[in-house]
Parts: structure tokens; C-alpha cells; sequence
């Protein structure tokens, strides 16, 4: 008990000094109450449950669990984070982590590569899609969750781990010693040129530290390729850095034109972010794509070119959110993130919807999507669920909408799949079917369509024997195969089994290449490269 008194009196002492910390800013606001009596309230309820709750209290617990009650009082955004989550966040967004750099999963008990990071210790030894770790050191890896897997492989720099593969035509188990390194991390997940076009497709997952250099780099290469239109795709990019928004959307705005400005209710949060002369892809011709799970960042870059004509805006209201939040550490290695400032698009929209009803605004509540079609003028902003939301105006004077997301210019539903197919995937099934042809074909298909992407995109084919052995590992899960379904889905499922070839052989860019052959929002955005010109002033 001495022992928990003692963490108690620095936990609490540690309380009064980001009490008093907050109460420099906070309490002026606050109508005479006092910062101080509620960080005593607060010490009393903990100083007495350590004391006298029948059982031993974790006050770490407690403590933590008092902060995230408190953020939760405020607005979805403003959250605590563990020490623990932070280490993936900082990863996450620093845009690197040590190891071997491989994208794997676990199937069947067995750790499978996925694809091996390029530039990354694996990818220079030769470890392919497809391989399966066996062993890793002296330790029989078959069965670790996937939670366990990156305790494994990952580590210092320098240091070397061994692992044993089983790869598809190989008799013995293939020994690699890998030396770890520091592993880069991609937010930019494909770019390629849309084979028999001049339009360059790029998809970005995330705003993090390094994406600007990332989109410029696979820009400058697209162009190298004779690219003259870009198609971009943020569909289901939650956001991240909002100064790395700035210098994307920098890269397509016109010099002194104003991208996005934020407000505070402290000035010093008030900014104002304006395009440069910097900008490399200011006469490209944009459509950009974005859907329900494109956020924060992502809109700011698509509320930019929607609001200054720019460009065309392309699928599905993004998700909503128009807060800002400045991410605080704590001693302890944890971290809170609070919503400092709201941010505003060229034309004045605050584009944050209702969040008071939380799970109604994770669900997607305020969001209006549901007449496909030209929405140029957006007069689809509004129905009946909508009484009243603010007008503004885009450069050329069209009327855009606040307060629900970024509605676009060109409003197309993603196709939706079937039951079968449904069933299929869930069970990872069309992997495993891409993973049995490259066992019994690898060879064939490697030396084919070595470094002609293109080619197999056209060229490639599912067989119905392909088919058949889907069919069969159907079965052994135990789901009931209907004709009638396999026709609904057919193309979806011929196409995804190919796409995971393509994945095989091309990294993420086989993969999305193969893919986009069935996706209806890419395909309708390809057709709109006229009135995206139109709108932009391009010739």
C-alpha cells in the first residue's frame, strides 16, 4: 500500500500541474468557476477510493479513465492515447518503423508475406509474395496471432533476425538472414498510368509527414510517362496532417489563391494557409475521388478544388469533419489530442456535421448522397432530412453547401457485391485461390509477364479450373455454392483472384491496376475529364 501512496502523490501532484497548466487557458472562459476546486474534486474521489474502496485501486487506471471521460465530454475528436497506441501512432505518421519490411498476414496459422516493402532488407534478398515463414530464429512461427507477429520480426537497426520460408515450388525451406533496417512507410499505396490513356491515377491512404514528397515523386514520374490528366483518389483516406493538405492541394492551386484557414476561440490557433508559385501540377487537368470515409485532410484538399473550380469532385459526401485537434504529450509517453480550432474551406464552408448524437455521427447521419448523377450546381446538397444548411459560393459563383461533408460534383455509389461473394471474401478465399494457381503456375506467369504490368492487366485470365478450385476450398468452409449467385458476382470474383495475381507480381500497383477494371466510380471519373477542363479553365 506504501508503494501505491507513493504513485498516488505523484499522480496527484502531476494532476495540479496540468490543472493549473489548463487553467492559464481555460478558466478565463469559464464564468468564475474554478479550474482548482474541480482539480480538487477530482484529488478527493481518487485520495479516498485508494484509501477506502474494498479492494486495491489501480489509479493509473482510473486516472486514465477519468481523462478519456473528460475528452469524451467535449467533441469525437478531442481523445486520450495510451503510451502504448502512441507508439504505432508516431509510426504511423512519421512514416517509417525498423525491421525486415514486409506487408503480411496470417493465414491458416501461417504468417504469409503479402508483399515485400520496396527498398525495404526483404525486398533486396529476394523474398517474394507469397512466401511463408515457417520458422523464425530457432522458433516454430506457425500459429503466433498477428498481433504477436511484429514482436518477432521487428527491431533495432542492425540487428539481424533469420527466418525460414516455404515458398511455392521449393522442396526445402529457404533460409534468409535478415538484417533489420529503417523501413519507410507509404501513404502514396499506387500510382500508374490508366493503360491506352493519358490520365495518371494516384491513391493516397493517409496524411502523413512524408505524403507531399510522396504524391510529387509518383507525379513527376507519371508525367515522365506522359501523363496530361491526374484521376486522384482519397476514397476512404480518414486524413492526418492538415499542413501536409496544404501542400498537396499547393501543388494544384494557383499562386495567392487561399486553400483552407482555420478559427479558434484563442487567436494564436487562427490560421491562414494560401497557395504558392511552387505549385507542378497547376494545368493538369483533376478529378478528384472521394466517398464516406474520406476525412479531415481529404477534404480539405477536395473542398479546395471544389470550391476554386479547380477541378472535378468525384463519388460519394466525404465523412464530415471540420475540426483541428493539437496533439499534447504527457510525461508517462501517453498523449490527449484536443480540438483547438475549426477549419474552414476557400468559400467559407465549415464542413463538420452534427456530432452531438455521436453514434449517429459515426454512422454517417447529415451526409446526402442518395440521387446519383450531375450535381454541378448541387441542388442534390439538399432533402427533406436537411432544413437548413448554408449557402456559399464557388469561384465561378456555383452554390456549394456547409455542414454536411463535401458533397460532389458528380454523386456515383460504389457497386455493391453478393451474398456468395461476400462469403467468399470473408473466409479470405480469393487469396487462397490466387496462392494455389501461383504454386501450380508461378513460373509460367512470372516469366510471361515479367515487368509488363499492362500486359497482364489486359491479358491475364481466370479460368474456369481456377474457378473450380475456389469451388472446391468453398466447400471445405463449408459454404453452400449457388450457380445463380456465382453469376451474380462472377466478374467481381474473377477480377479479385486476378488482382491478387497482379499483387503477386506487381506489388500494390498490380493489385489496384487489375482492380479498377470493375469500379464504377473510377470508370463514370474517367469519362468526366471534359467537365472537370470545363470547370478549371483548361484548354
Amino acid at each position: 500500500m506504501n508503494q501505491s501512496r507513493s504513485r498516488t502523490i505523484v499522480l496527484l501532484l502531476a494532476a495540479l500541474v496540468i490543472g493549473t497548466g489548463l487553467g492559464i487557458y481555460v478558466q478565463p472562459a469559464m464564468s468564475g468557476d474554478s479550474v482548482m476546486e474541480q482539480v480538487r474534486k477530482f484529488n478527493d474521489i481518487l485520495s479516498n477510493s485508494v484509501k477506502n474502496y474494498v479492494d486495491e485501486v489501480d489509479t493509473q487506471a482510473l486516472t486514465e479513465a477519468a481523462i478519456r471521460g473528460m475528452l469524451e465530454e467535449l467533441d469525437p475528436h478531442s481523445v486520450y492515447i495510451t503510451a502504448k497506441e502512441m507508439e504505432k501512432v508516431e509510426e504511423d505518421f512519421k512514416g517509417s518503423f525498423e525491421g525486415i519490411g514486409v506487408q503480411f498476414d496470417v493465414i491458416s496459422d501461417t504468417i504469409t508475406i503479402i508483399s515485400p516493402i520496396t527498398g525495404g532488407p526483404s525486398e533486396e534478398l529476394g523474398i517474394l509474395a507469397g512466401d511463408k515463414i515457417i520458422k523464425i530464429d530457432d522458433s516454430l512461427a506457425v500459429g503466433l496471432l498477428q498481433s504477436d507477429v511484429p514482436k518477432k520480426l521487428r527491431g533495432r537497426k542492425g540487428t539481424i533476425v533469420r527466418v525460414h520460408i516455404k515458398r511455392s515450388g521449393e522442396k526445402d525451406l529457404l533460409v534468409f538472414d535478415i538484417t533489420r533496417d529503417k523501413i519507410p512507410l507509404y501513404s502514396v499505396d499506387a500510382h500508374f498510368m490508366i493503360e491506352g490513356t493519358d490520365v495518371g491515377y494516384i491513391t493516397v491512404n493517409r496524411f502523413m509527414a512524408t505524403t507531399h514528397e510522396e504524391l510529387v515523386k509518383a507525379a513527376r514520374d507519371l508525367k515522365g510517362q506522359g501523363m496530361r490528366k491526374l484521376l486522384l483518389d482519397l476514397r476512404n483516406n480518414p486524413g492526418g496532417y492538415l499542413d501536409q493538405a496544404f501542400r498537396i492541394a499547393d501543388e494544384f492551386i494557383p499562386s495567392g489563391s487561399q486553400i483552407v484557414y482555420t478559427k479558434g476561440r484563442r487567436p494564436e490557433f487562427d490560421e491562414d494557409y494560401r497557395a504558392t508559385a511552387r505549385g507542378e501540377l497547376e494545368g493538369i487537368p483533376l478529378v478528384v475521388l472521394i466517398n464516406g470515409g474520406s476525412a479531415s485532410a481529404s477534404e480539405i484538399v477536395s473542398g479546395a478544388v471544389q470550391d476554386l473550380d479547380r477541378g472535378l469532385v468525384v463519388g460519394t459526401t466525404s465523412f464530415g469533419k471540420g475540426l483541428v485537434q493539437r496533439q499534447y504529450p504527457l510525461s508517462d509517453g501517453s498523449a490527449y489530442r484536443l480540438t483547438i480550432s475549426r477549419y474552414y474551406t476557400p468559400s467559407g464552408r465549415l464542413i463538420q456535421r452534427p456530432y452531438q448524437d455521436k453514434e449517429a455521427y459515426y454512422s454517417g447521419e447529415g451526409r446526402v448522397d442518395d440521387v446519383e448523377g450531375d450535381n454541378i450546381d448541387h441542388e442534390k446538397d439538399l432533402d427533406d432530412s436537411v432544413e437548413s444548411r448554408p449557402k456559399f459560393k464557388t469561384l465561378s459563383g456555383r452554390t456549394v453547401y456547409g455542414g454536411g461533408g463535401i458533397t460532389p460534383d458528380y454523386l456515383v455509389k460504389a457497386d455493391t457485391i453478393g451474398f456468395l461473394a461476400r462469403k467468399l471474401r470473408a473466409k479470405n478465399l480469393f487469396w487462397k485461390t490466387a496462392d494455389a494457381m501461383m504454386k501450380a503456375r508461378g513460373a509460367n506467369i512470372r516469366s510471361t509477364y515479367d515487368g509488363k504490368m499492362n500486359d497482364f492487366v489486359r491479358t491475364f485470365a481466370v479460368t474456369d479450373a481456377d474457378i473450380a478450385l475456389l469451388k472446391g476450398f468453398a466447400k471445405t468452409e463449408e459454404i453452400e455454392w449457388k450457380d445463380e449467385e456465382y453469376a451474380f458476382d462472377a466478374d467481381f470474383i474473377r477480377t479479385v483472384i486476378k488482382a491478387y495475381i497482379g499483387r503477386n507480381l506487381f506489388n500494390t500497383n498490380g493489385y489496384t491496376a487489375t482492380i479498377l477494371s470493375l469500379d464504377n466510380q473510377v470508370q463514370k471519373a474517367m469519362k468526366l475529364f471534359p467537365e472537370a477542363m470545363k470547370i478549371a479553365n483548361l484548354n
